[in-house]
């Protein structure tokens, strides 16, 4: 069926969920219920609601998409929990960013977590189990808080447990919802049962044939909809058999997906990669999936028995490969990432060809539309793609001067031409690397321009070059900024390019609202590599382009006409009553610690004694790999290719610390501050003062919860108790970009990012670092702290470093004072560019707070009254204050 782009399943947190047919699975987080984890059950009882939020906090860096929040206990009072919980979550905005499900049999529950859901959620669930009346009534309390809703094909005879039995109750649901409530058709999603298989009963032969057959058939005959379930389920039979149970939850998923189901709850350390599950294992688990064989479920107890150790392939399997031919050989050492024969195959590809240029044309690129292929249904990962544009180049390489010498005028077909830059001012591009890896191993031509690329540069080469696409990066806030002037002067010289946004700053919503409208030509924000191929695709392929840019435009107005026509004024305070609001110490009891030293240092450190420090889980996110470290190199999906890239890591790593690759410098300085007008901080340094300015949240919080600004931990000027804040520049950059450069020349771009991420962690490492030295000795307000590297990370110690350009002090505007406070260019060489960016990249700046009451959060949206008064304490434009601060703006 043909999908209405507007028909889509939306959900949100802090930001959108959106199911399209592109979306291979949305992964349900299972961690947060009570019911199928005894250790969230436990934190729940005795009310360690901080540690449950770890629980939900590592579901969702673990790639849940949708977290399940379910209170189910006789122990419990469950209106009270799901209420508790799910306000606690809103606040923590790396929890909230994804929609949650709540999880309930019983109504109150439910409907006490639709009273405070944050964003777009999703019911689960609802049925006819108790007859129509109660069904409708739901449906209709569910639809006025705006939800989506799980049914379950349940009425009032019992569970649905036969095909015909699950399209009757789903078909008979859906016209009750559509037809009588009004129900949203993209809002439902049916779970159609999954029960056990292999259990010996006749009657459960069909279990997993029947869902699937019920999921098809409702996609095919129930507009709209869709589909879920409880993976773990199908697995009952085999408890305690770990290697059976994670061979069919893939298969079982394999078809599943393929039959129509969208989204689920399993657990992705009990899956097996498809293509990995051992042959002979794999068909005795089909053969009982679908129901192949009249003895099919004896085979696989027998199988299950005997089955032992891992299928991966030996030495023999994998010395085998180089027999096949050179069409073989070539795509396994693309998809393997393999460049040790590669100019040996190549040239017997050459020999074999009419021309030189064929070899790319036809070997080549079959090898690579494997990679792609692979990639593109999730059975590669970002750190295999790189690899395998890496042996591509070097194939490339070998053959140009054959190609040279040929001299018959031949060029090779490309997919496309796309030029790619990070915007003026910002100097990040690990990202936007990775894009153009994965578009060039998709047979795109890839024009990069590097970092901090001005307008008319970049308009000036796209013209020249004739791209088809261009493709804009950005990290930081004034980067947005940027982009929309690009997109004002390619409107006024009637540029007809289509541009692809992307980077960490960007968002759908900014893309909609603020550049799309500027730009005449298709606008599209592109959220993360394994998304560019689609995107650039249809952007160019002649049977899509045109529909696929009526769409987007049609999505996007949509957005941005329910963004601009939203409530402003709702949930907020003005900045009156936040400040009235504050977060309150009690001064009176409370001495602030004086510093063993004031003023400012500077500071070099071997790099040796920043590896312990390091954080891997953003090094695996940097790559797209999700998941907590050190846990995600056992992860059932990701866990292989963690590993190989972690290995890699290493041995990178010790090259960087044994021959000095980069040099970490570093400067901090402490002085005496006190708060002043509720939102700055003055702060004398040598005689003179200079003021930091803190921005205060203005949203409405739940009764007792404070309004938080920074400025807030620190002492008031006018009680007389002499307080002090700290700030600090940290890098570890000199040396990096040159390496990278380095391994660019050998045409290696696997390394080049490597080194470029071990860069960054190496300078979050320099500044965790040197945090606990202030902590414990040049500051010393914590002189008695015994933590591990882990408690580290958790950020379990006292005091805290926030950063200008992060969640609790967006303002980039800071940076200049820090700088001007500890000289910082002078001293150790980093430099701010005029969007504040720092350079070298691998840098970190910040603040050190040393109240033990001081705490990290989220500014979140501010109105325009705070706006008006930043910029006069600031002393700059109101159109100046919103370049910085756009993305926190309410109104």
């Amino acid at each position: 069926m043909s999908y209405n782009s507007d028909k889509y399943l939306k959900l949100s947190g802090l930001e959108p969920l959106i199911v399209t047919p592109e979306t291979n699975f949305v992964n349900v987080g299972e961690r947060t219920n009570v019911t199928g984890s005894r250790k969230f059950l436990r934190l729940i009882k005795e009310e360690k609601y901080d540690e449950a939020l770890d629980i939900a906090r590592a579901q969702v860096e673990g790639g849940a998409q949708i977290i399940d929040v379910n209170m189910d206990e006789g122990m419990l009072d469950g209106v009270y929990a799901m209420t508790k919980f799910l306000n606690l979550i809103a606040a923590e905005p790396d929890i909230a960013r994804v929609p949650v499900m709540i999880d309930s049999s019983k109504w109150e529950i439910i409907e006490a977590g639709l009273k405070v859901i944050q964003g777009k959620g999703v019911v689960n669930s609802i049925s006819l189990k108790e007859g129509e009346a109660t069904f409708i009534h739901h449906a209709k309390l569910i639809k006025r808080y705006g939800a989506a809703v799980i049914v379950m094909a349940f009425d009032e005879n019992g569970q649905a447990d036969t095909y015909e039995r699950r399209i009757e109750i789903c078909k008979r649901s859906y016209d009750i919802l559509v037809n009588q409530v009004g129900f949203p058709a993209e809002d439902i999603i049916f779970d159609p049962n999954i029960f056990p298989v292999a259990t010996g009963m006749e009657e459960h032969k069909l279990n997993a044939l029947d869902f699937f057959r019920a999921t098809k058939w409702i996609r095919e005959n129930l507009p709209y909809a869709n589909i879920s379930g409880g993976v773990s389920n199908v697995s009952f039979s085999f408890r305690g058999n770990d290697k059976v149970r994670e061979a069919m939850h893939s298969a079982f998923l394999y078809h599943a997906i393929h039959n129509g189901m969208t989204m689920g709850i399993v657990n992705p350390e009990m899956l097996e990669i498809y293509d990995e599950i051992d042959p002979i294992l794999l068909e005795h688990v089909e053969d009982v999936l679908l129901n192949r064989r009249e003895d099919a479920t004896e085979r696989l107890l027998d199988l299950a028995e005997s089955f032992k150790g891992d299928v991966k392939s030996n030495e023999k399997a994998i010395a085998e490969w180089r027999n096949g031919s050179v069409q073989e050989r070539l795509t396994h050492s693309l998809v393997k990432g393999i460049d040790e024969f590669i100019e040996i195959d190549i040239e017997e590809a050459r020999q074999l060809a009419k021309k030189p240029i064929e070899v790319i044309e036809i070997n080549l690129m079959a090898g690579m539309n494997v990679v792609g292929d692979l990639f593109g249904s999730g059975k590669m990962f970002l750190p295999q793609v790189v690899k395998s544009a890496r042996v591509m180049k070097k194939a490339v390489a070998y053959l140009l001067p054959y190609i040279e010498a040929s001299k018959d005028g031949s060029t090779s077909s490309n997919a496309g031409k796309v030029l790619m830059a990070t915007v003026k001012g910002d100097v990040h591009d690990i990202g936007k690397n990775i894009v153009s890896v994965v578009l060039a191993c998709n047979n795109f031509e890839i024009i990069d321009l590097g970092v901090m690329v001005p307008p008319e540069k970049i308009i000036e080469v796209a013209v020249k070059e004739n791209v088809d696409i261009i493709g804009l990066s950005g990290l930081i806030t004034p980067s947005l900024d940027e982009m929309v002037y690009l997109a004002k002067e390619m409107d006024k010289l009637n540029i007809k390019i289509p541009v692809m946004i992307g980077g960490a700053t960007t968002s759908r919503a900014h893309t909609a609202v603020k550049i799309a409208p500027e730009y005449k030509e298709t606008v599209v924000h592109v959220n993360d590599a394994s998304r560019a191929v689609t995107v650039a695709t249809n952007l160019l392929q002649p049977d899509t382009k045109i529909t696929y840019a009526k769409s987007l435009r049609e999505e996007y107005d949509s957005l941005r006409e329910g963004y601009l026509n939203r409530s402003r004024e709702k949930n907020f305070l003005s900045i009156q009553e936040a400040r009235k609001n504050k977060f309150k110490i009690d001064w009176d009891t409370f001495e602030p610690v004086k510093p063993n030293f004031i003023g400012t240092k500077t500071i070099e450190v071997e790099l040796s004694e920043l590896v312990d420090f390091i954080d891997w889980t953003p090094f695996f996110q940097s790559w797209e790999l999700y998941g907590k470290y050190p846990a995600i190199l056992t992860d059932g999906i990701v866990g292989e290719q963690a590993t190989h890239l972690f290995e890699d890591a290493q041995k990178m790593l010790s090259q960087i610390v044994t021959e000095k690759w980069f040099t970490a410098k570093g400067i901090l300085g402490i002085f005496p501050a006190n708060t002043i007008n509720d939102d700055d901080v003055e702060v004398v340094a040598s005689n003179e003062v200079e003021k930091f300015l803190t921005l205060r949240q203005q949203s409405q919080k739940t009764v007792g919860a404070p309004n938080i600004a920074l400025a807030d931990f620190i002492a008031p000027k006018e009680i007389g108790k002499q307080d002090y804040i700290g700030c600090f520049c940290v890098t570890t950059g000199f040396g990096v970009d040159e390496k990278a450069s380095e391994f660019e020349k050998q045409l290696d771009d696997y390394n080049s990012i490597l080194v470029k991420a071990l860069g960054d962690r190496l300078a979050e490492a320099f500044a965790e670092y040197l945090h606990l030295k202030v902590r414990k000795e040049i500051w010393g307000y914590a002189s008695d702290e015994v933590l591990s590297n882990d408690e580290l990370i958790k950020e379990q110690y006292k005091g805290i470093r926030p950063a200008p350009g992060y969640p609790a002090c967006p303002d980039h505007l800071e940076k200049p004072t820090i700088w001007k406070l500890l000289n910082v260019e002078q001293e150790i060489g980093v430099k701010l560019t005029e969007s504040m960016a720092m350079w070298p990249a691998a840098s970190v700046s910040g603040y050190y707070f040393a109240n033990p009451e001081s705490k990290y959060f989220g500014l979140g949206k501010i109105k325009k009254d705070q706006l008006e008064d930043y910029a006069k304490r600031r002393n700059i434009s109101i159109e100046q204050a919103e370049k910085w601060l756009s993305p926190n703006l309410a109104d």
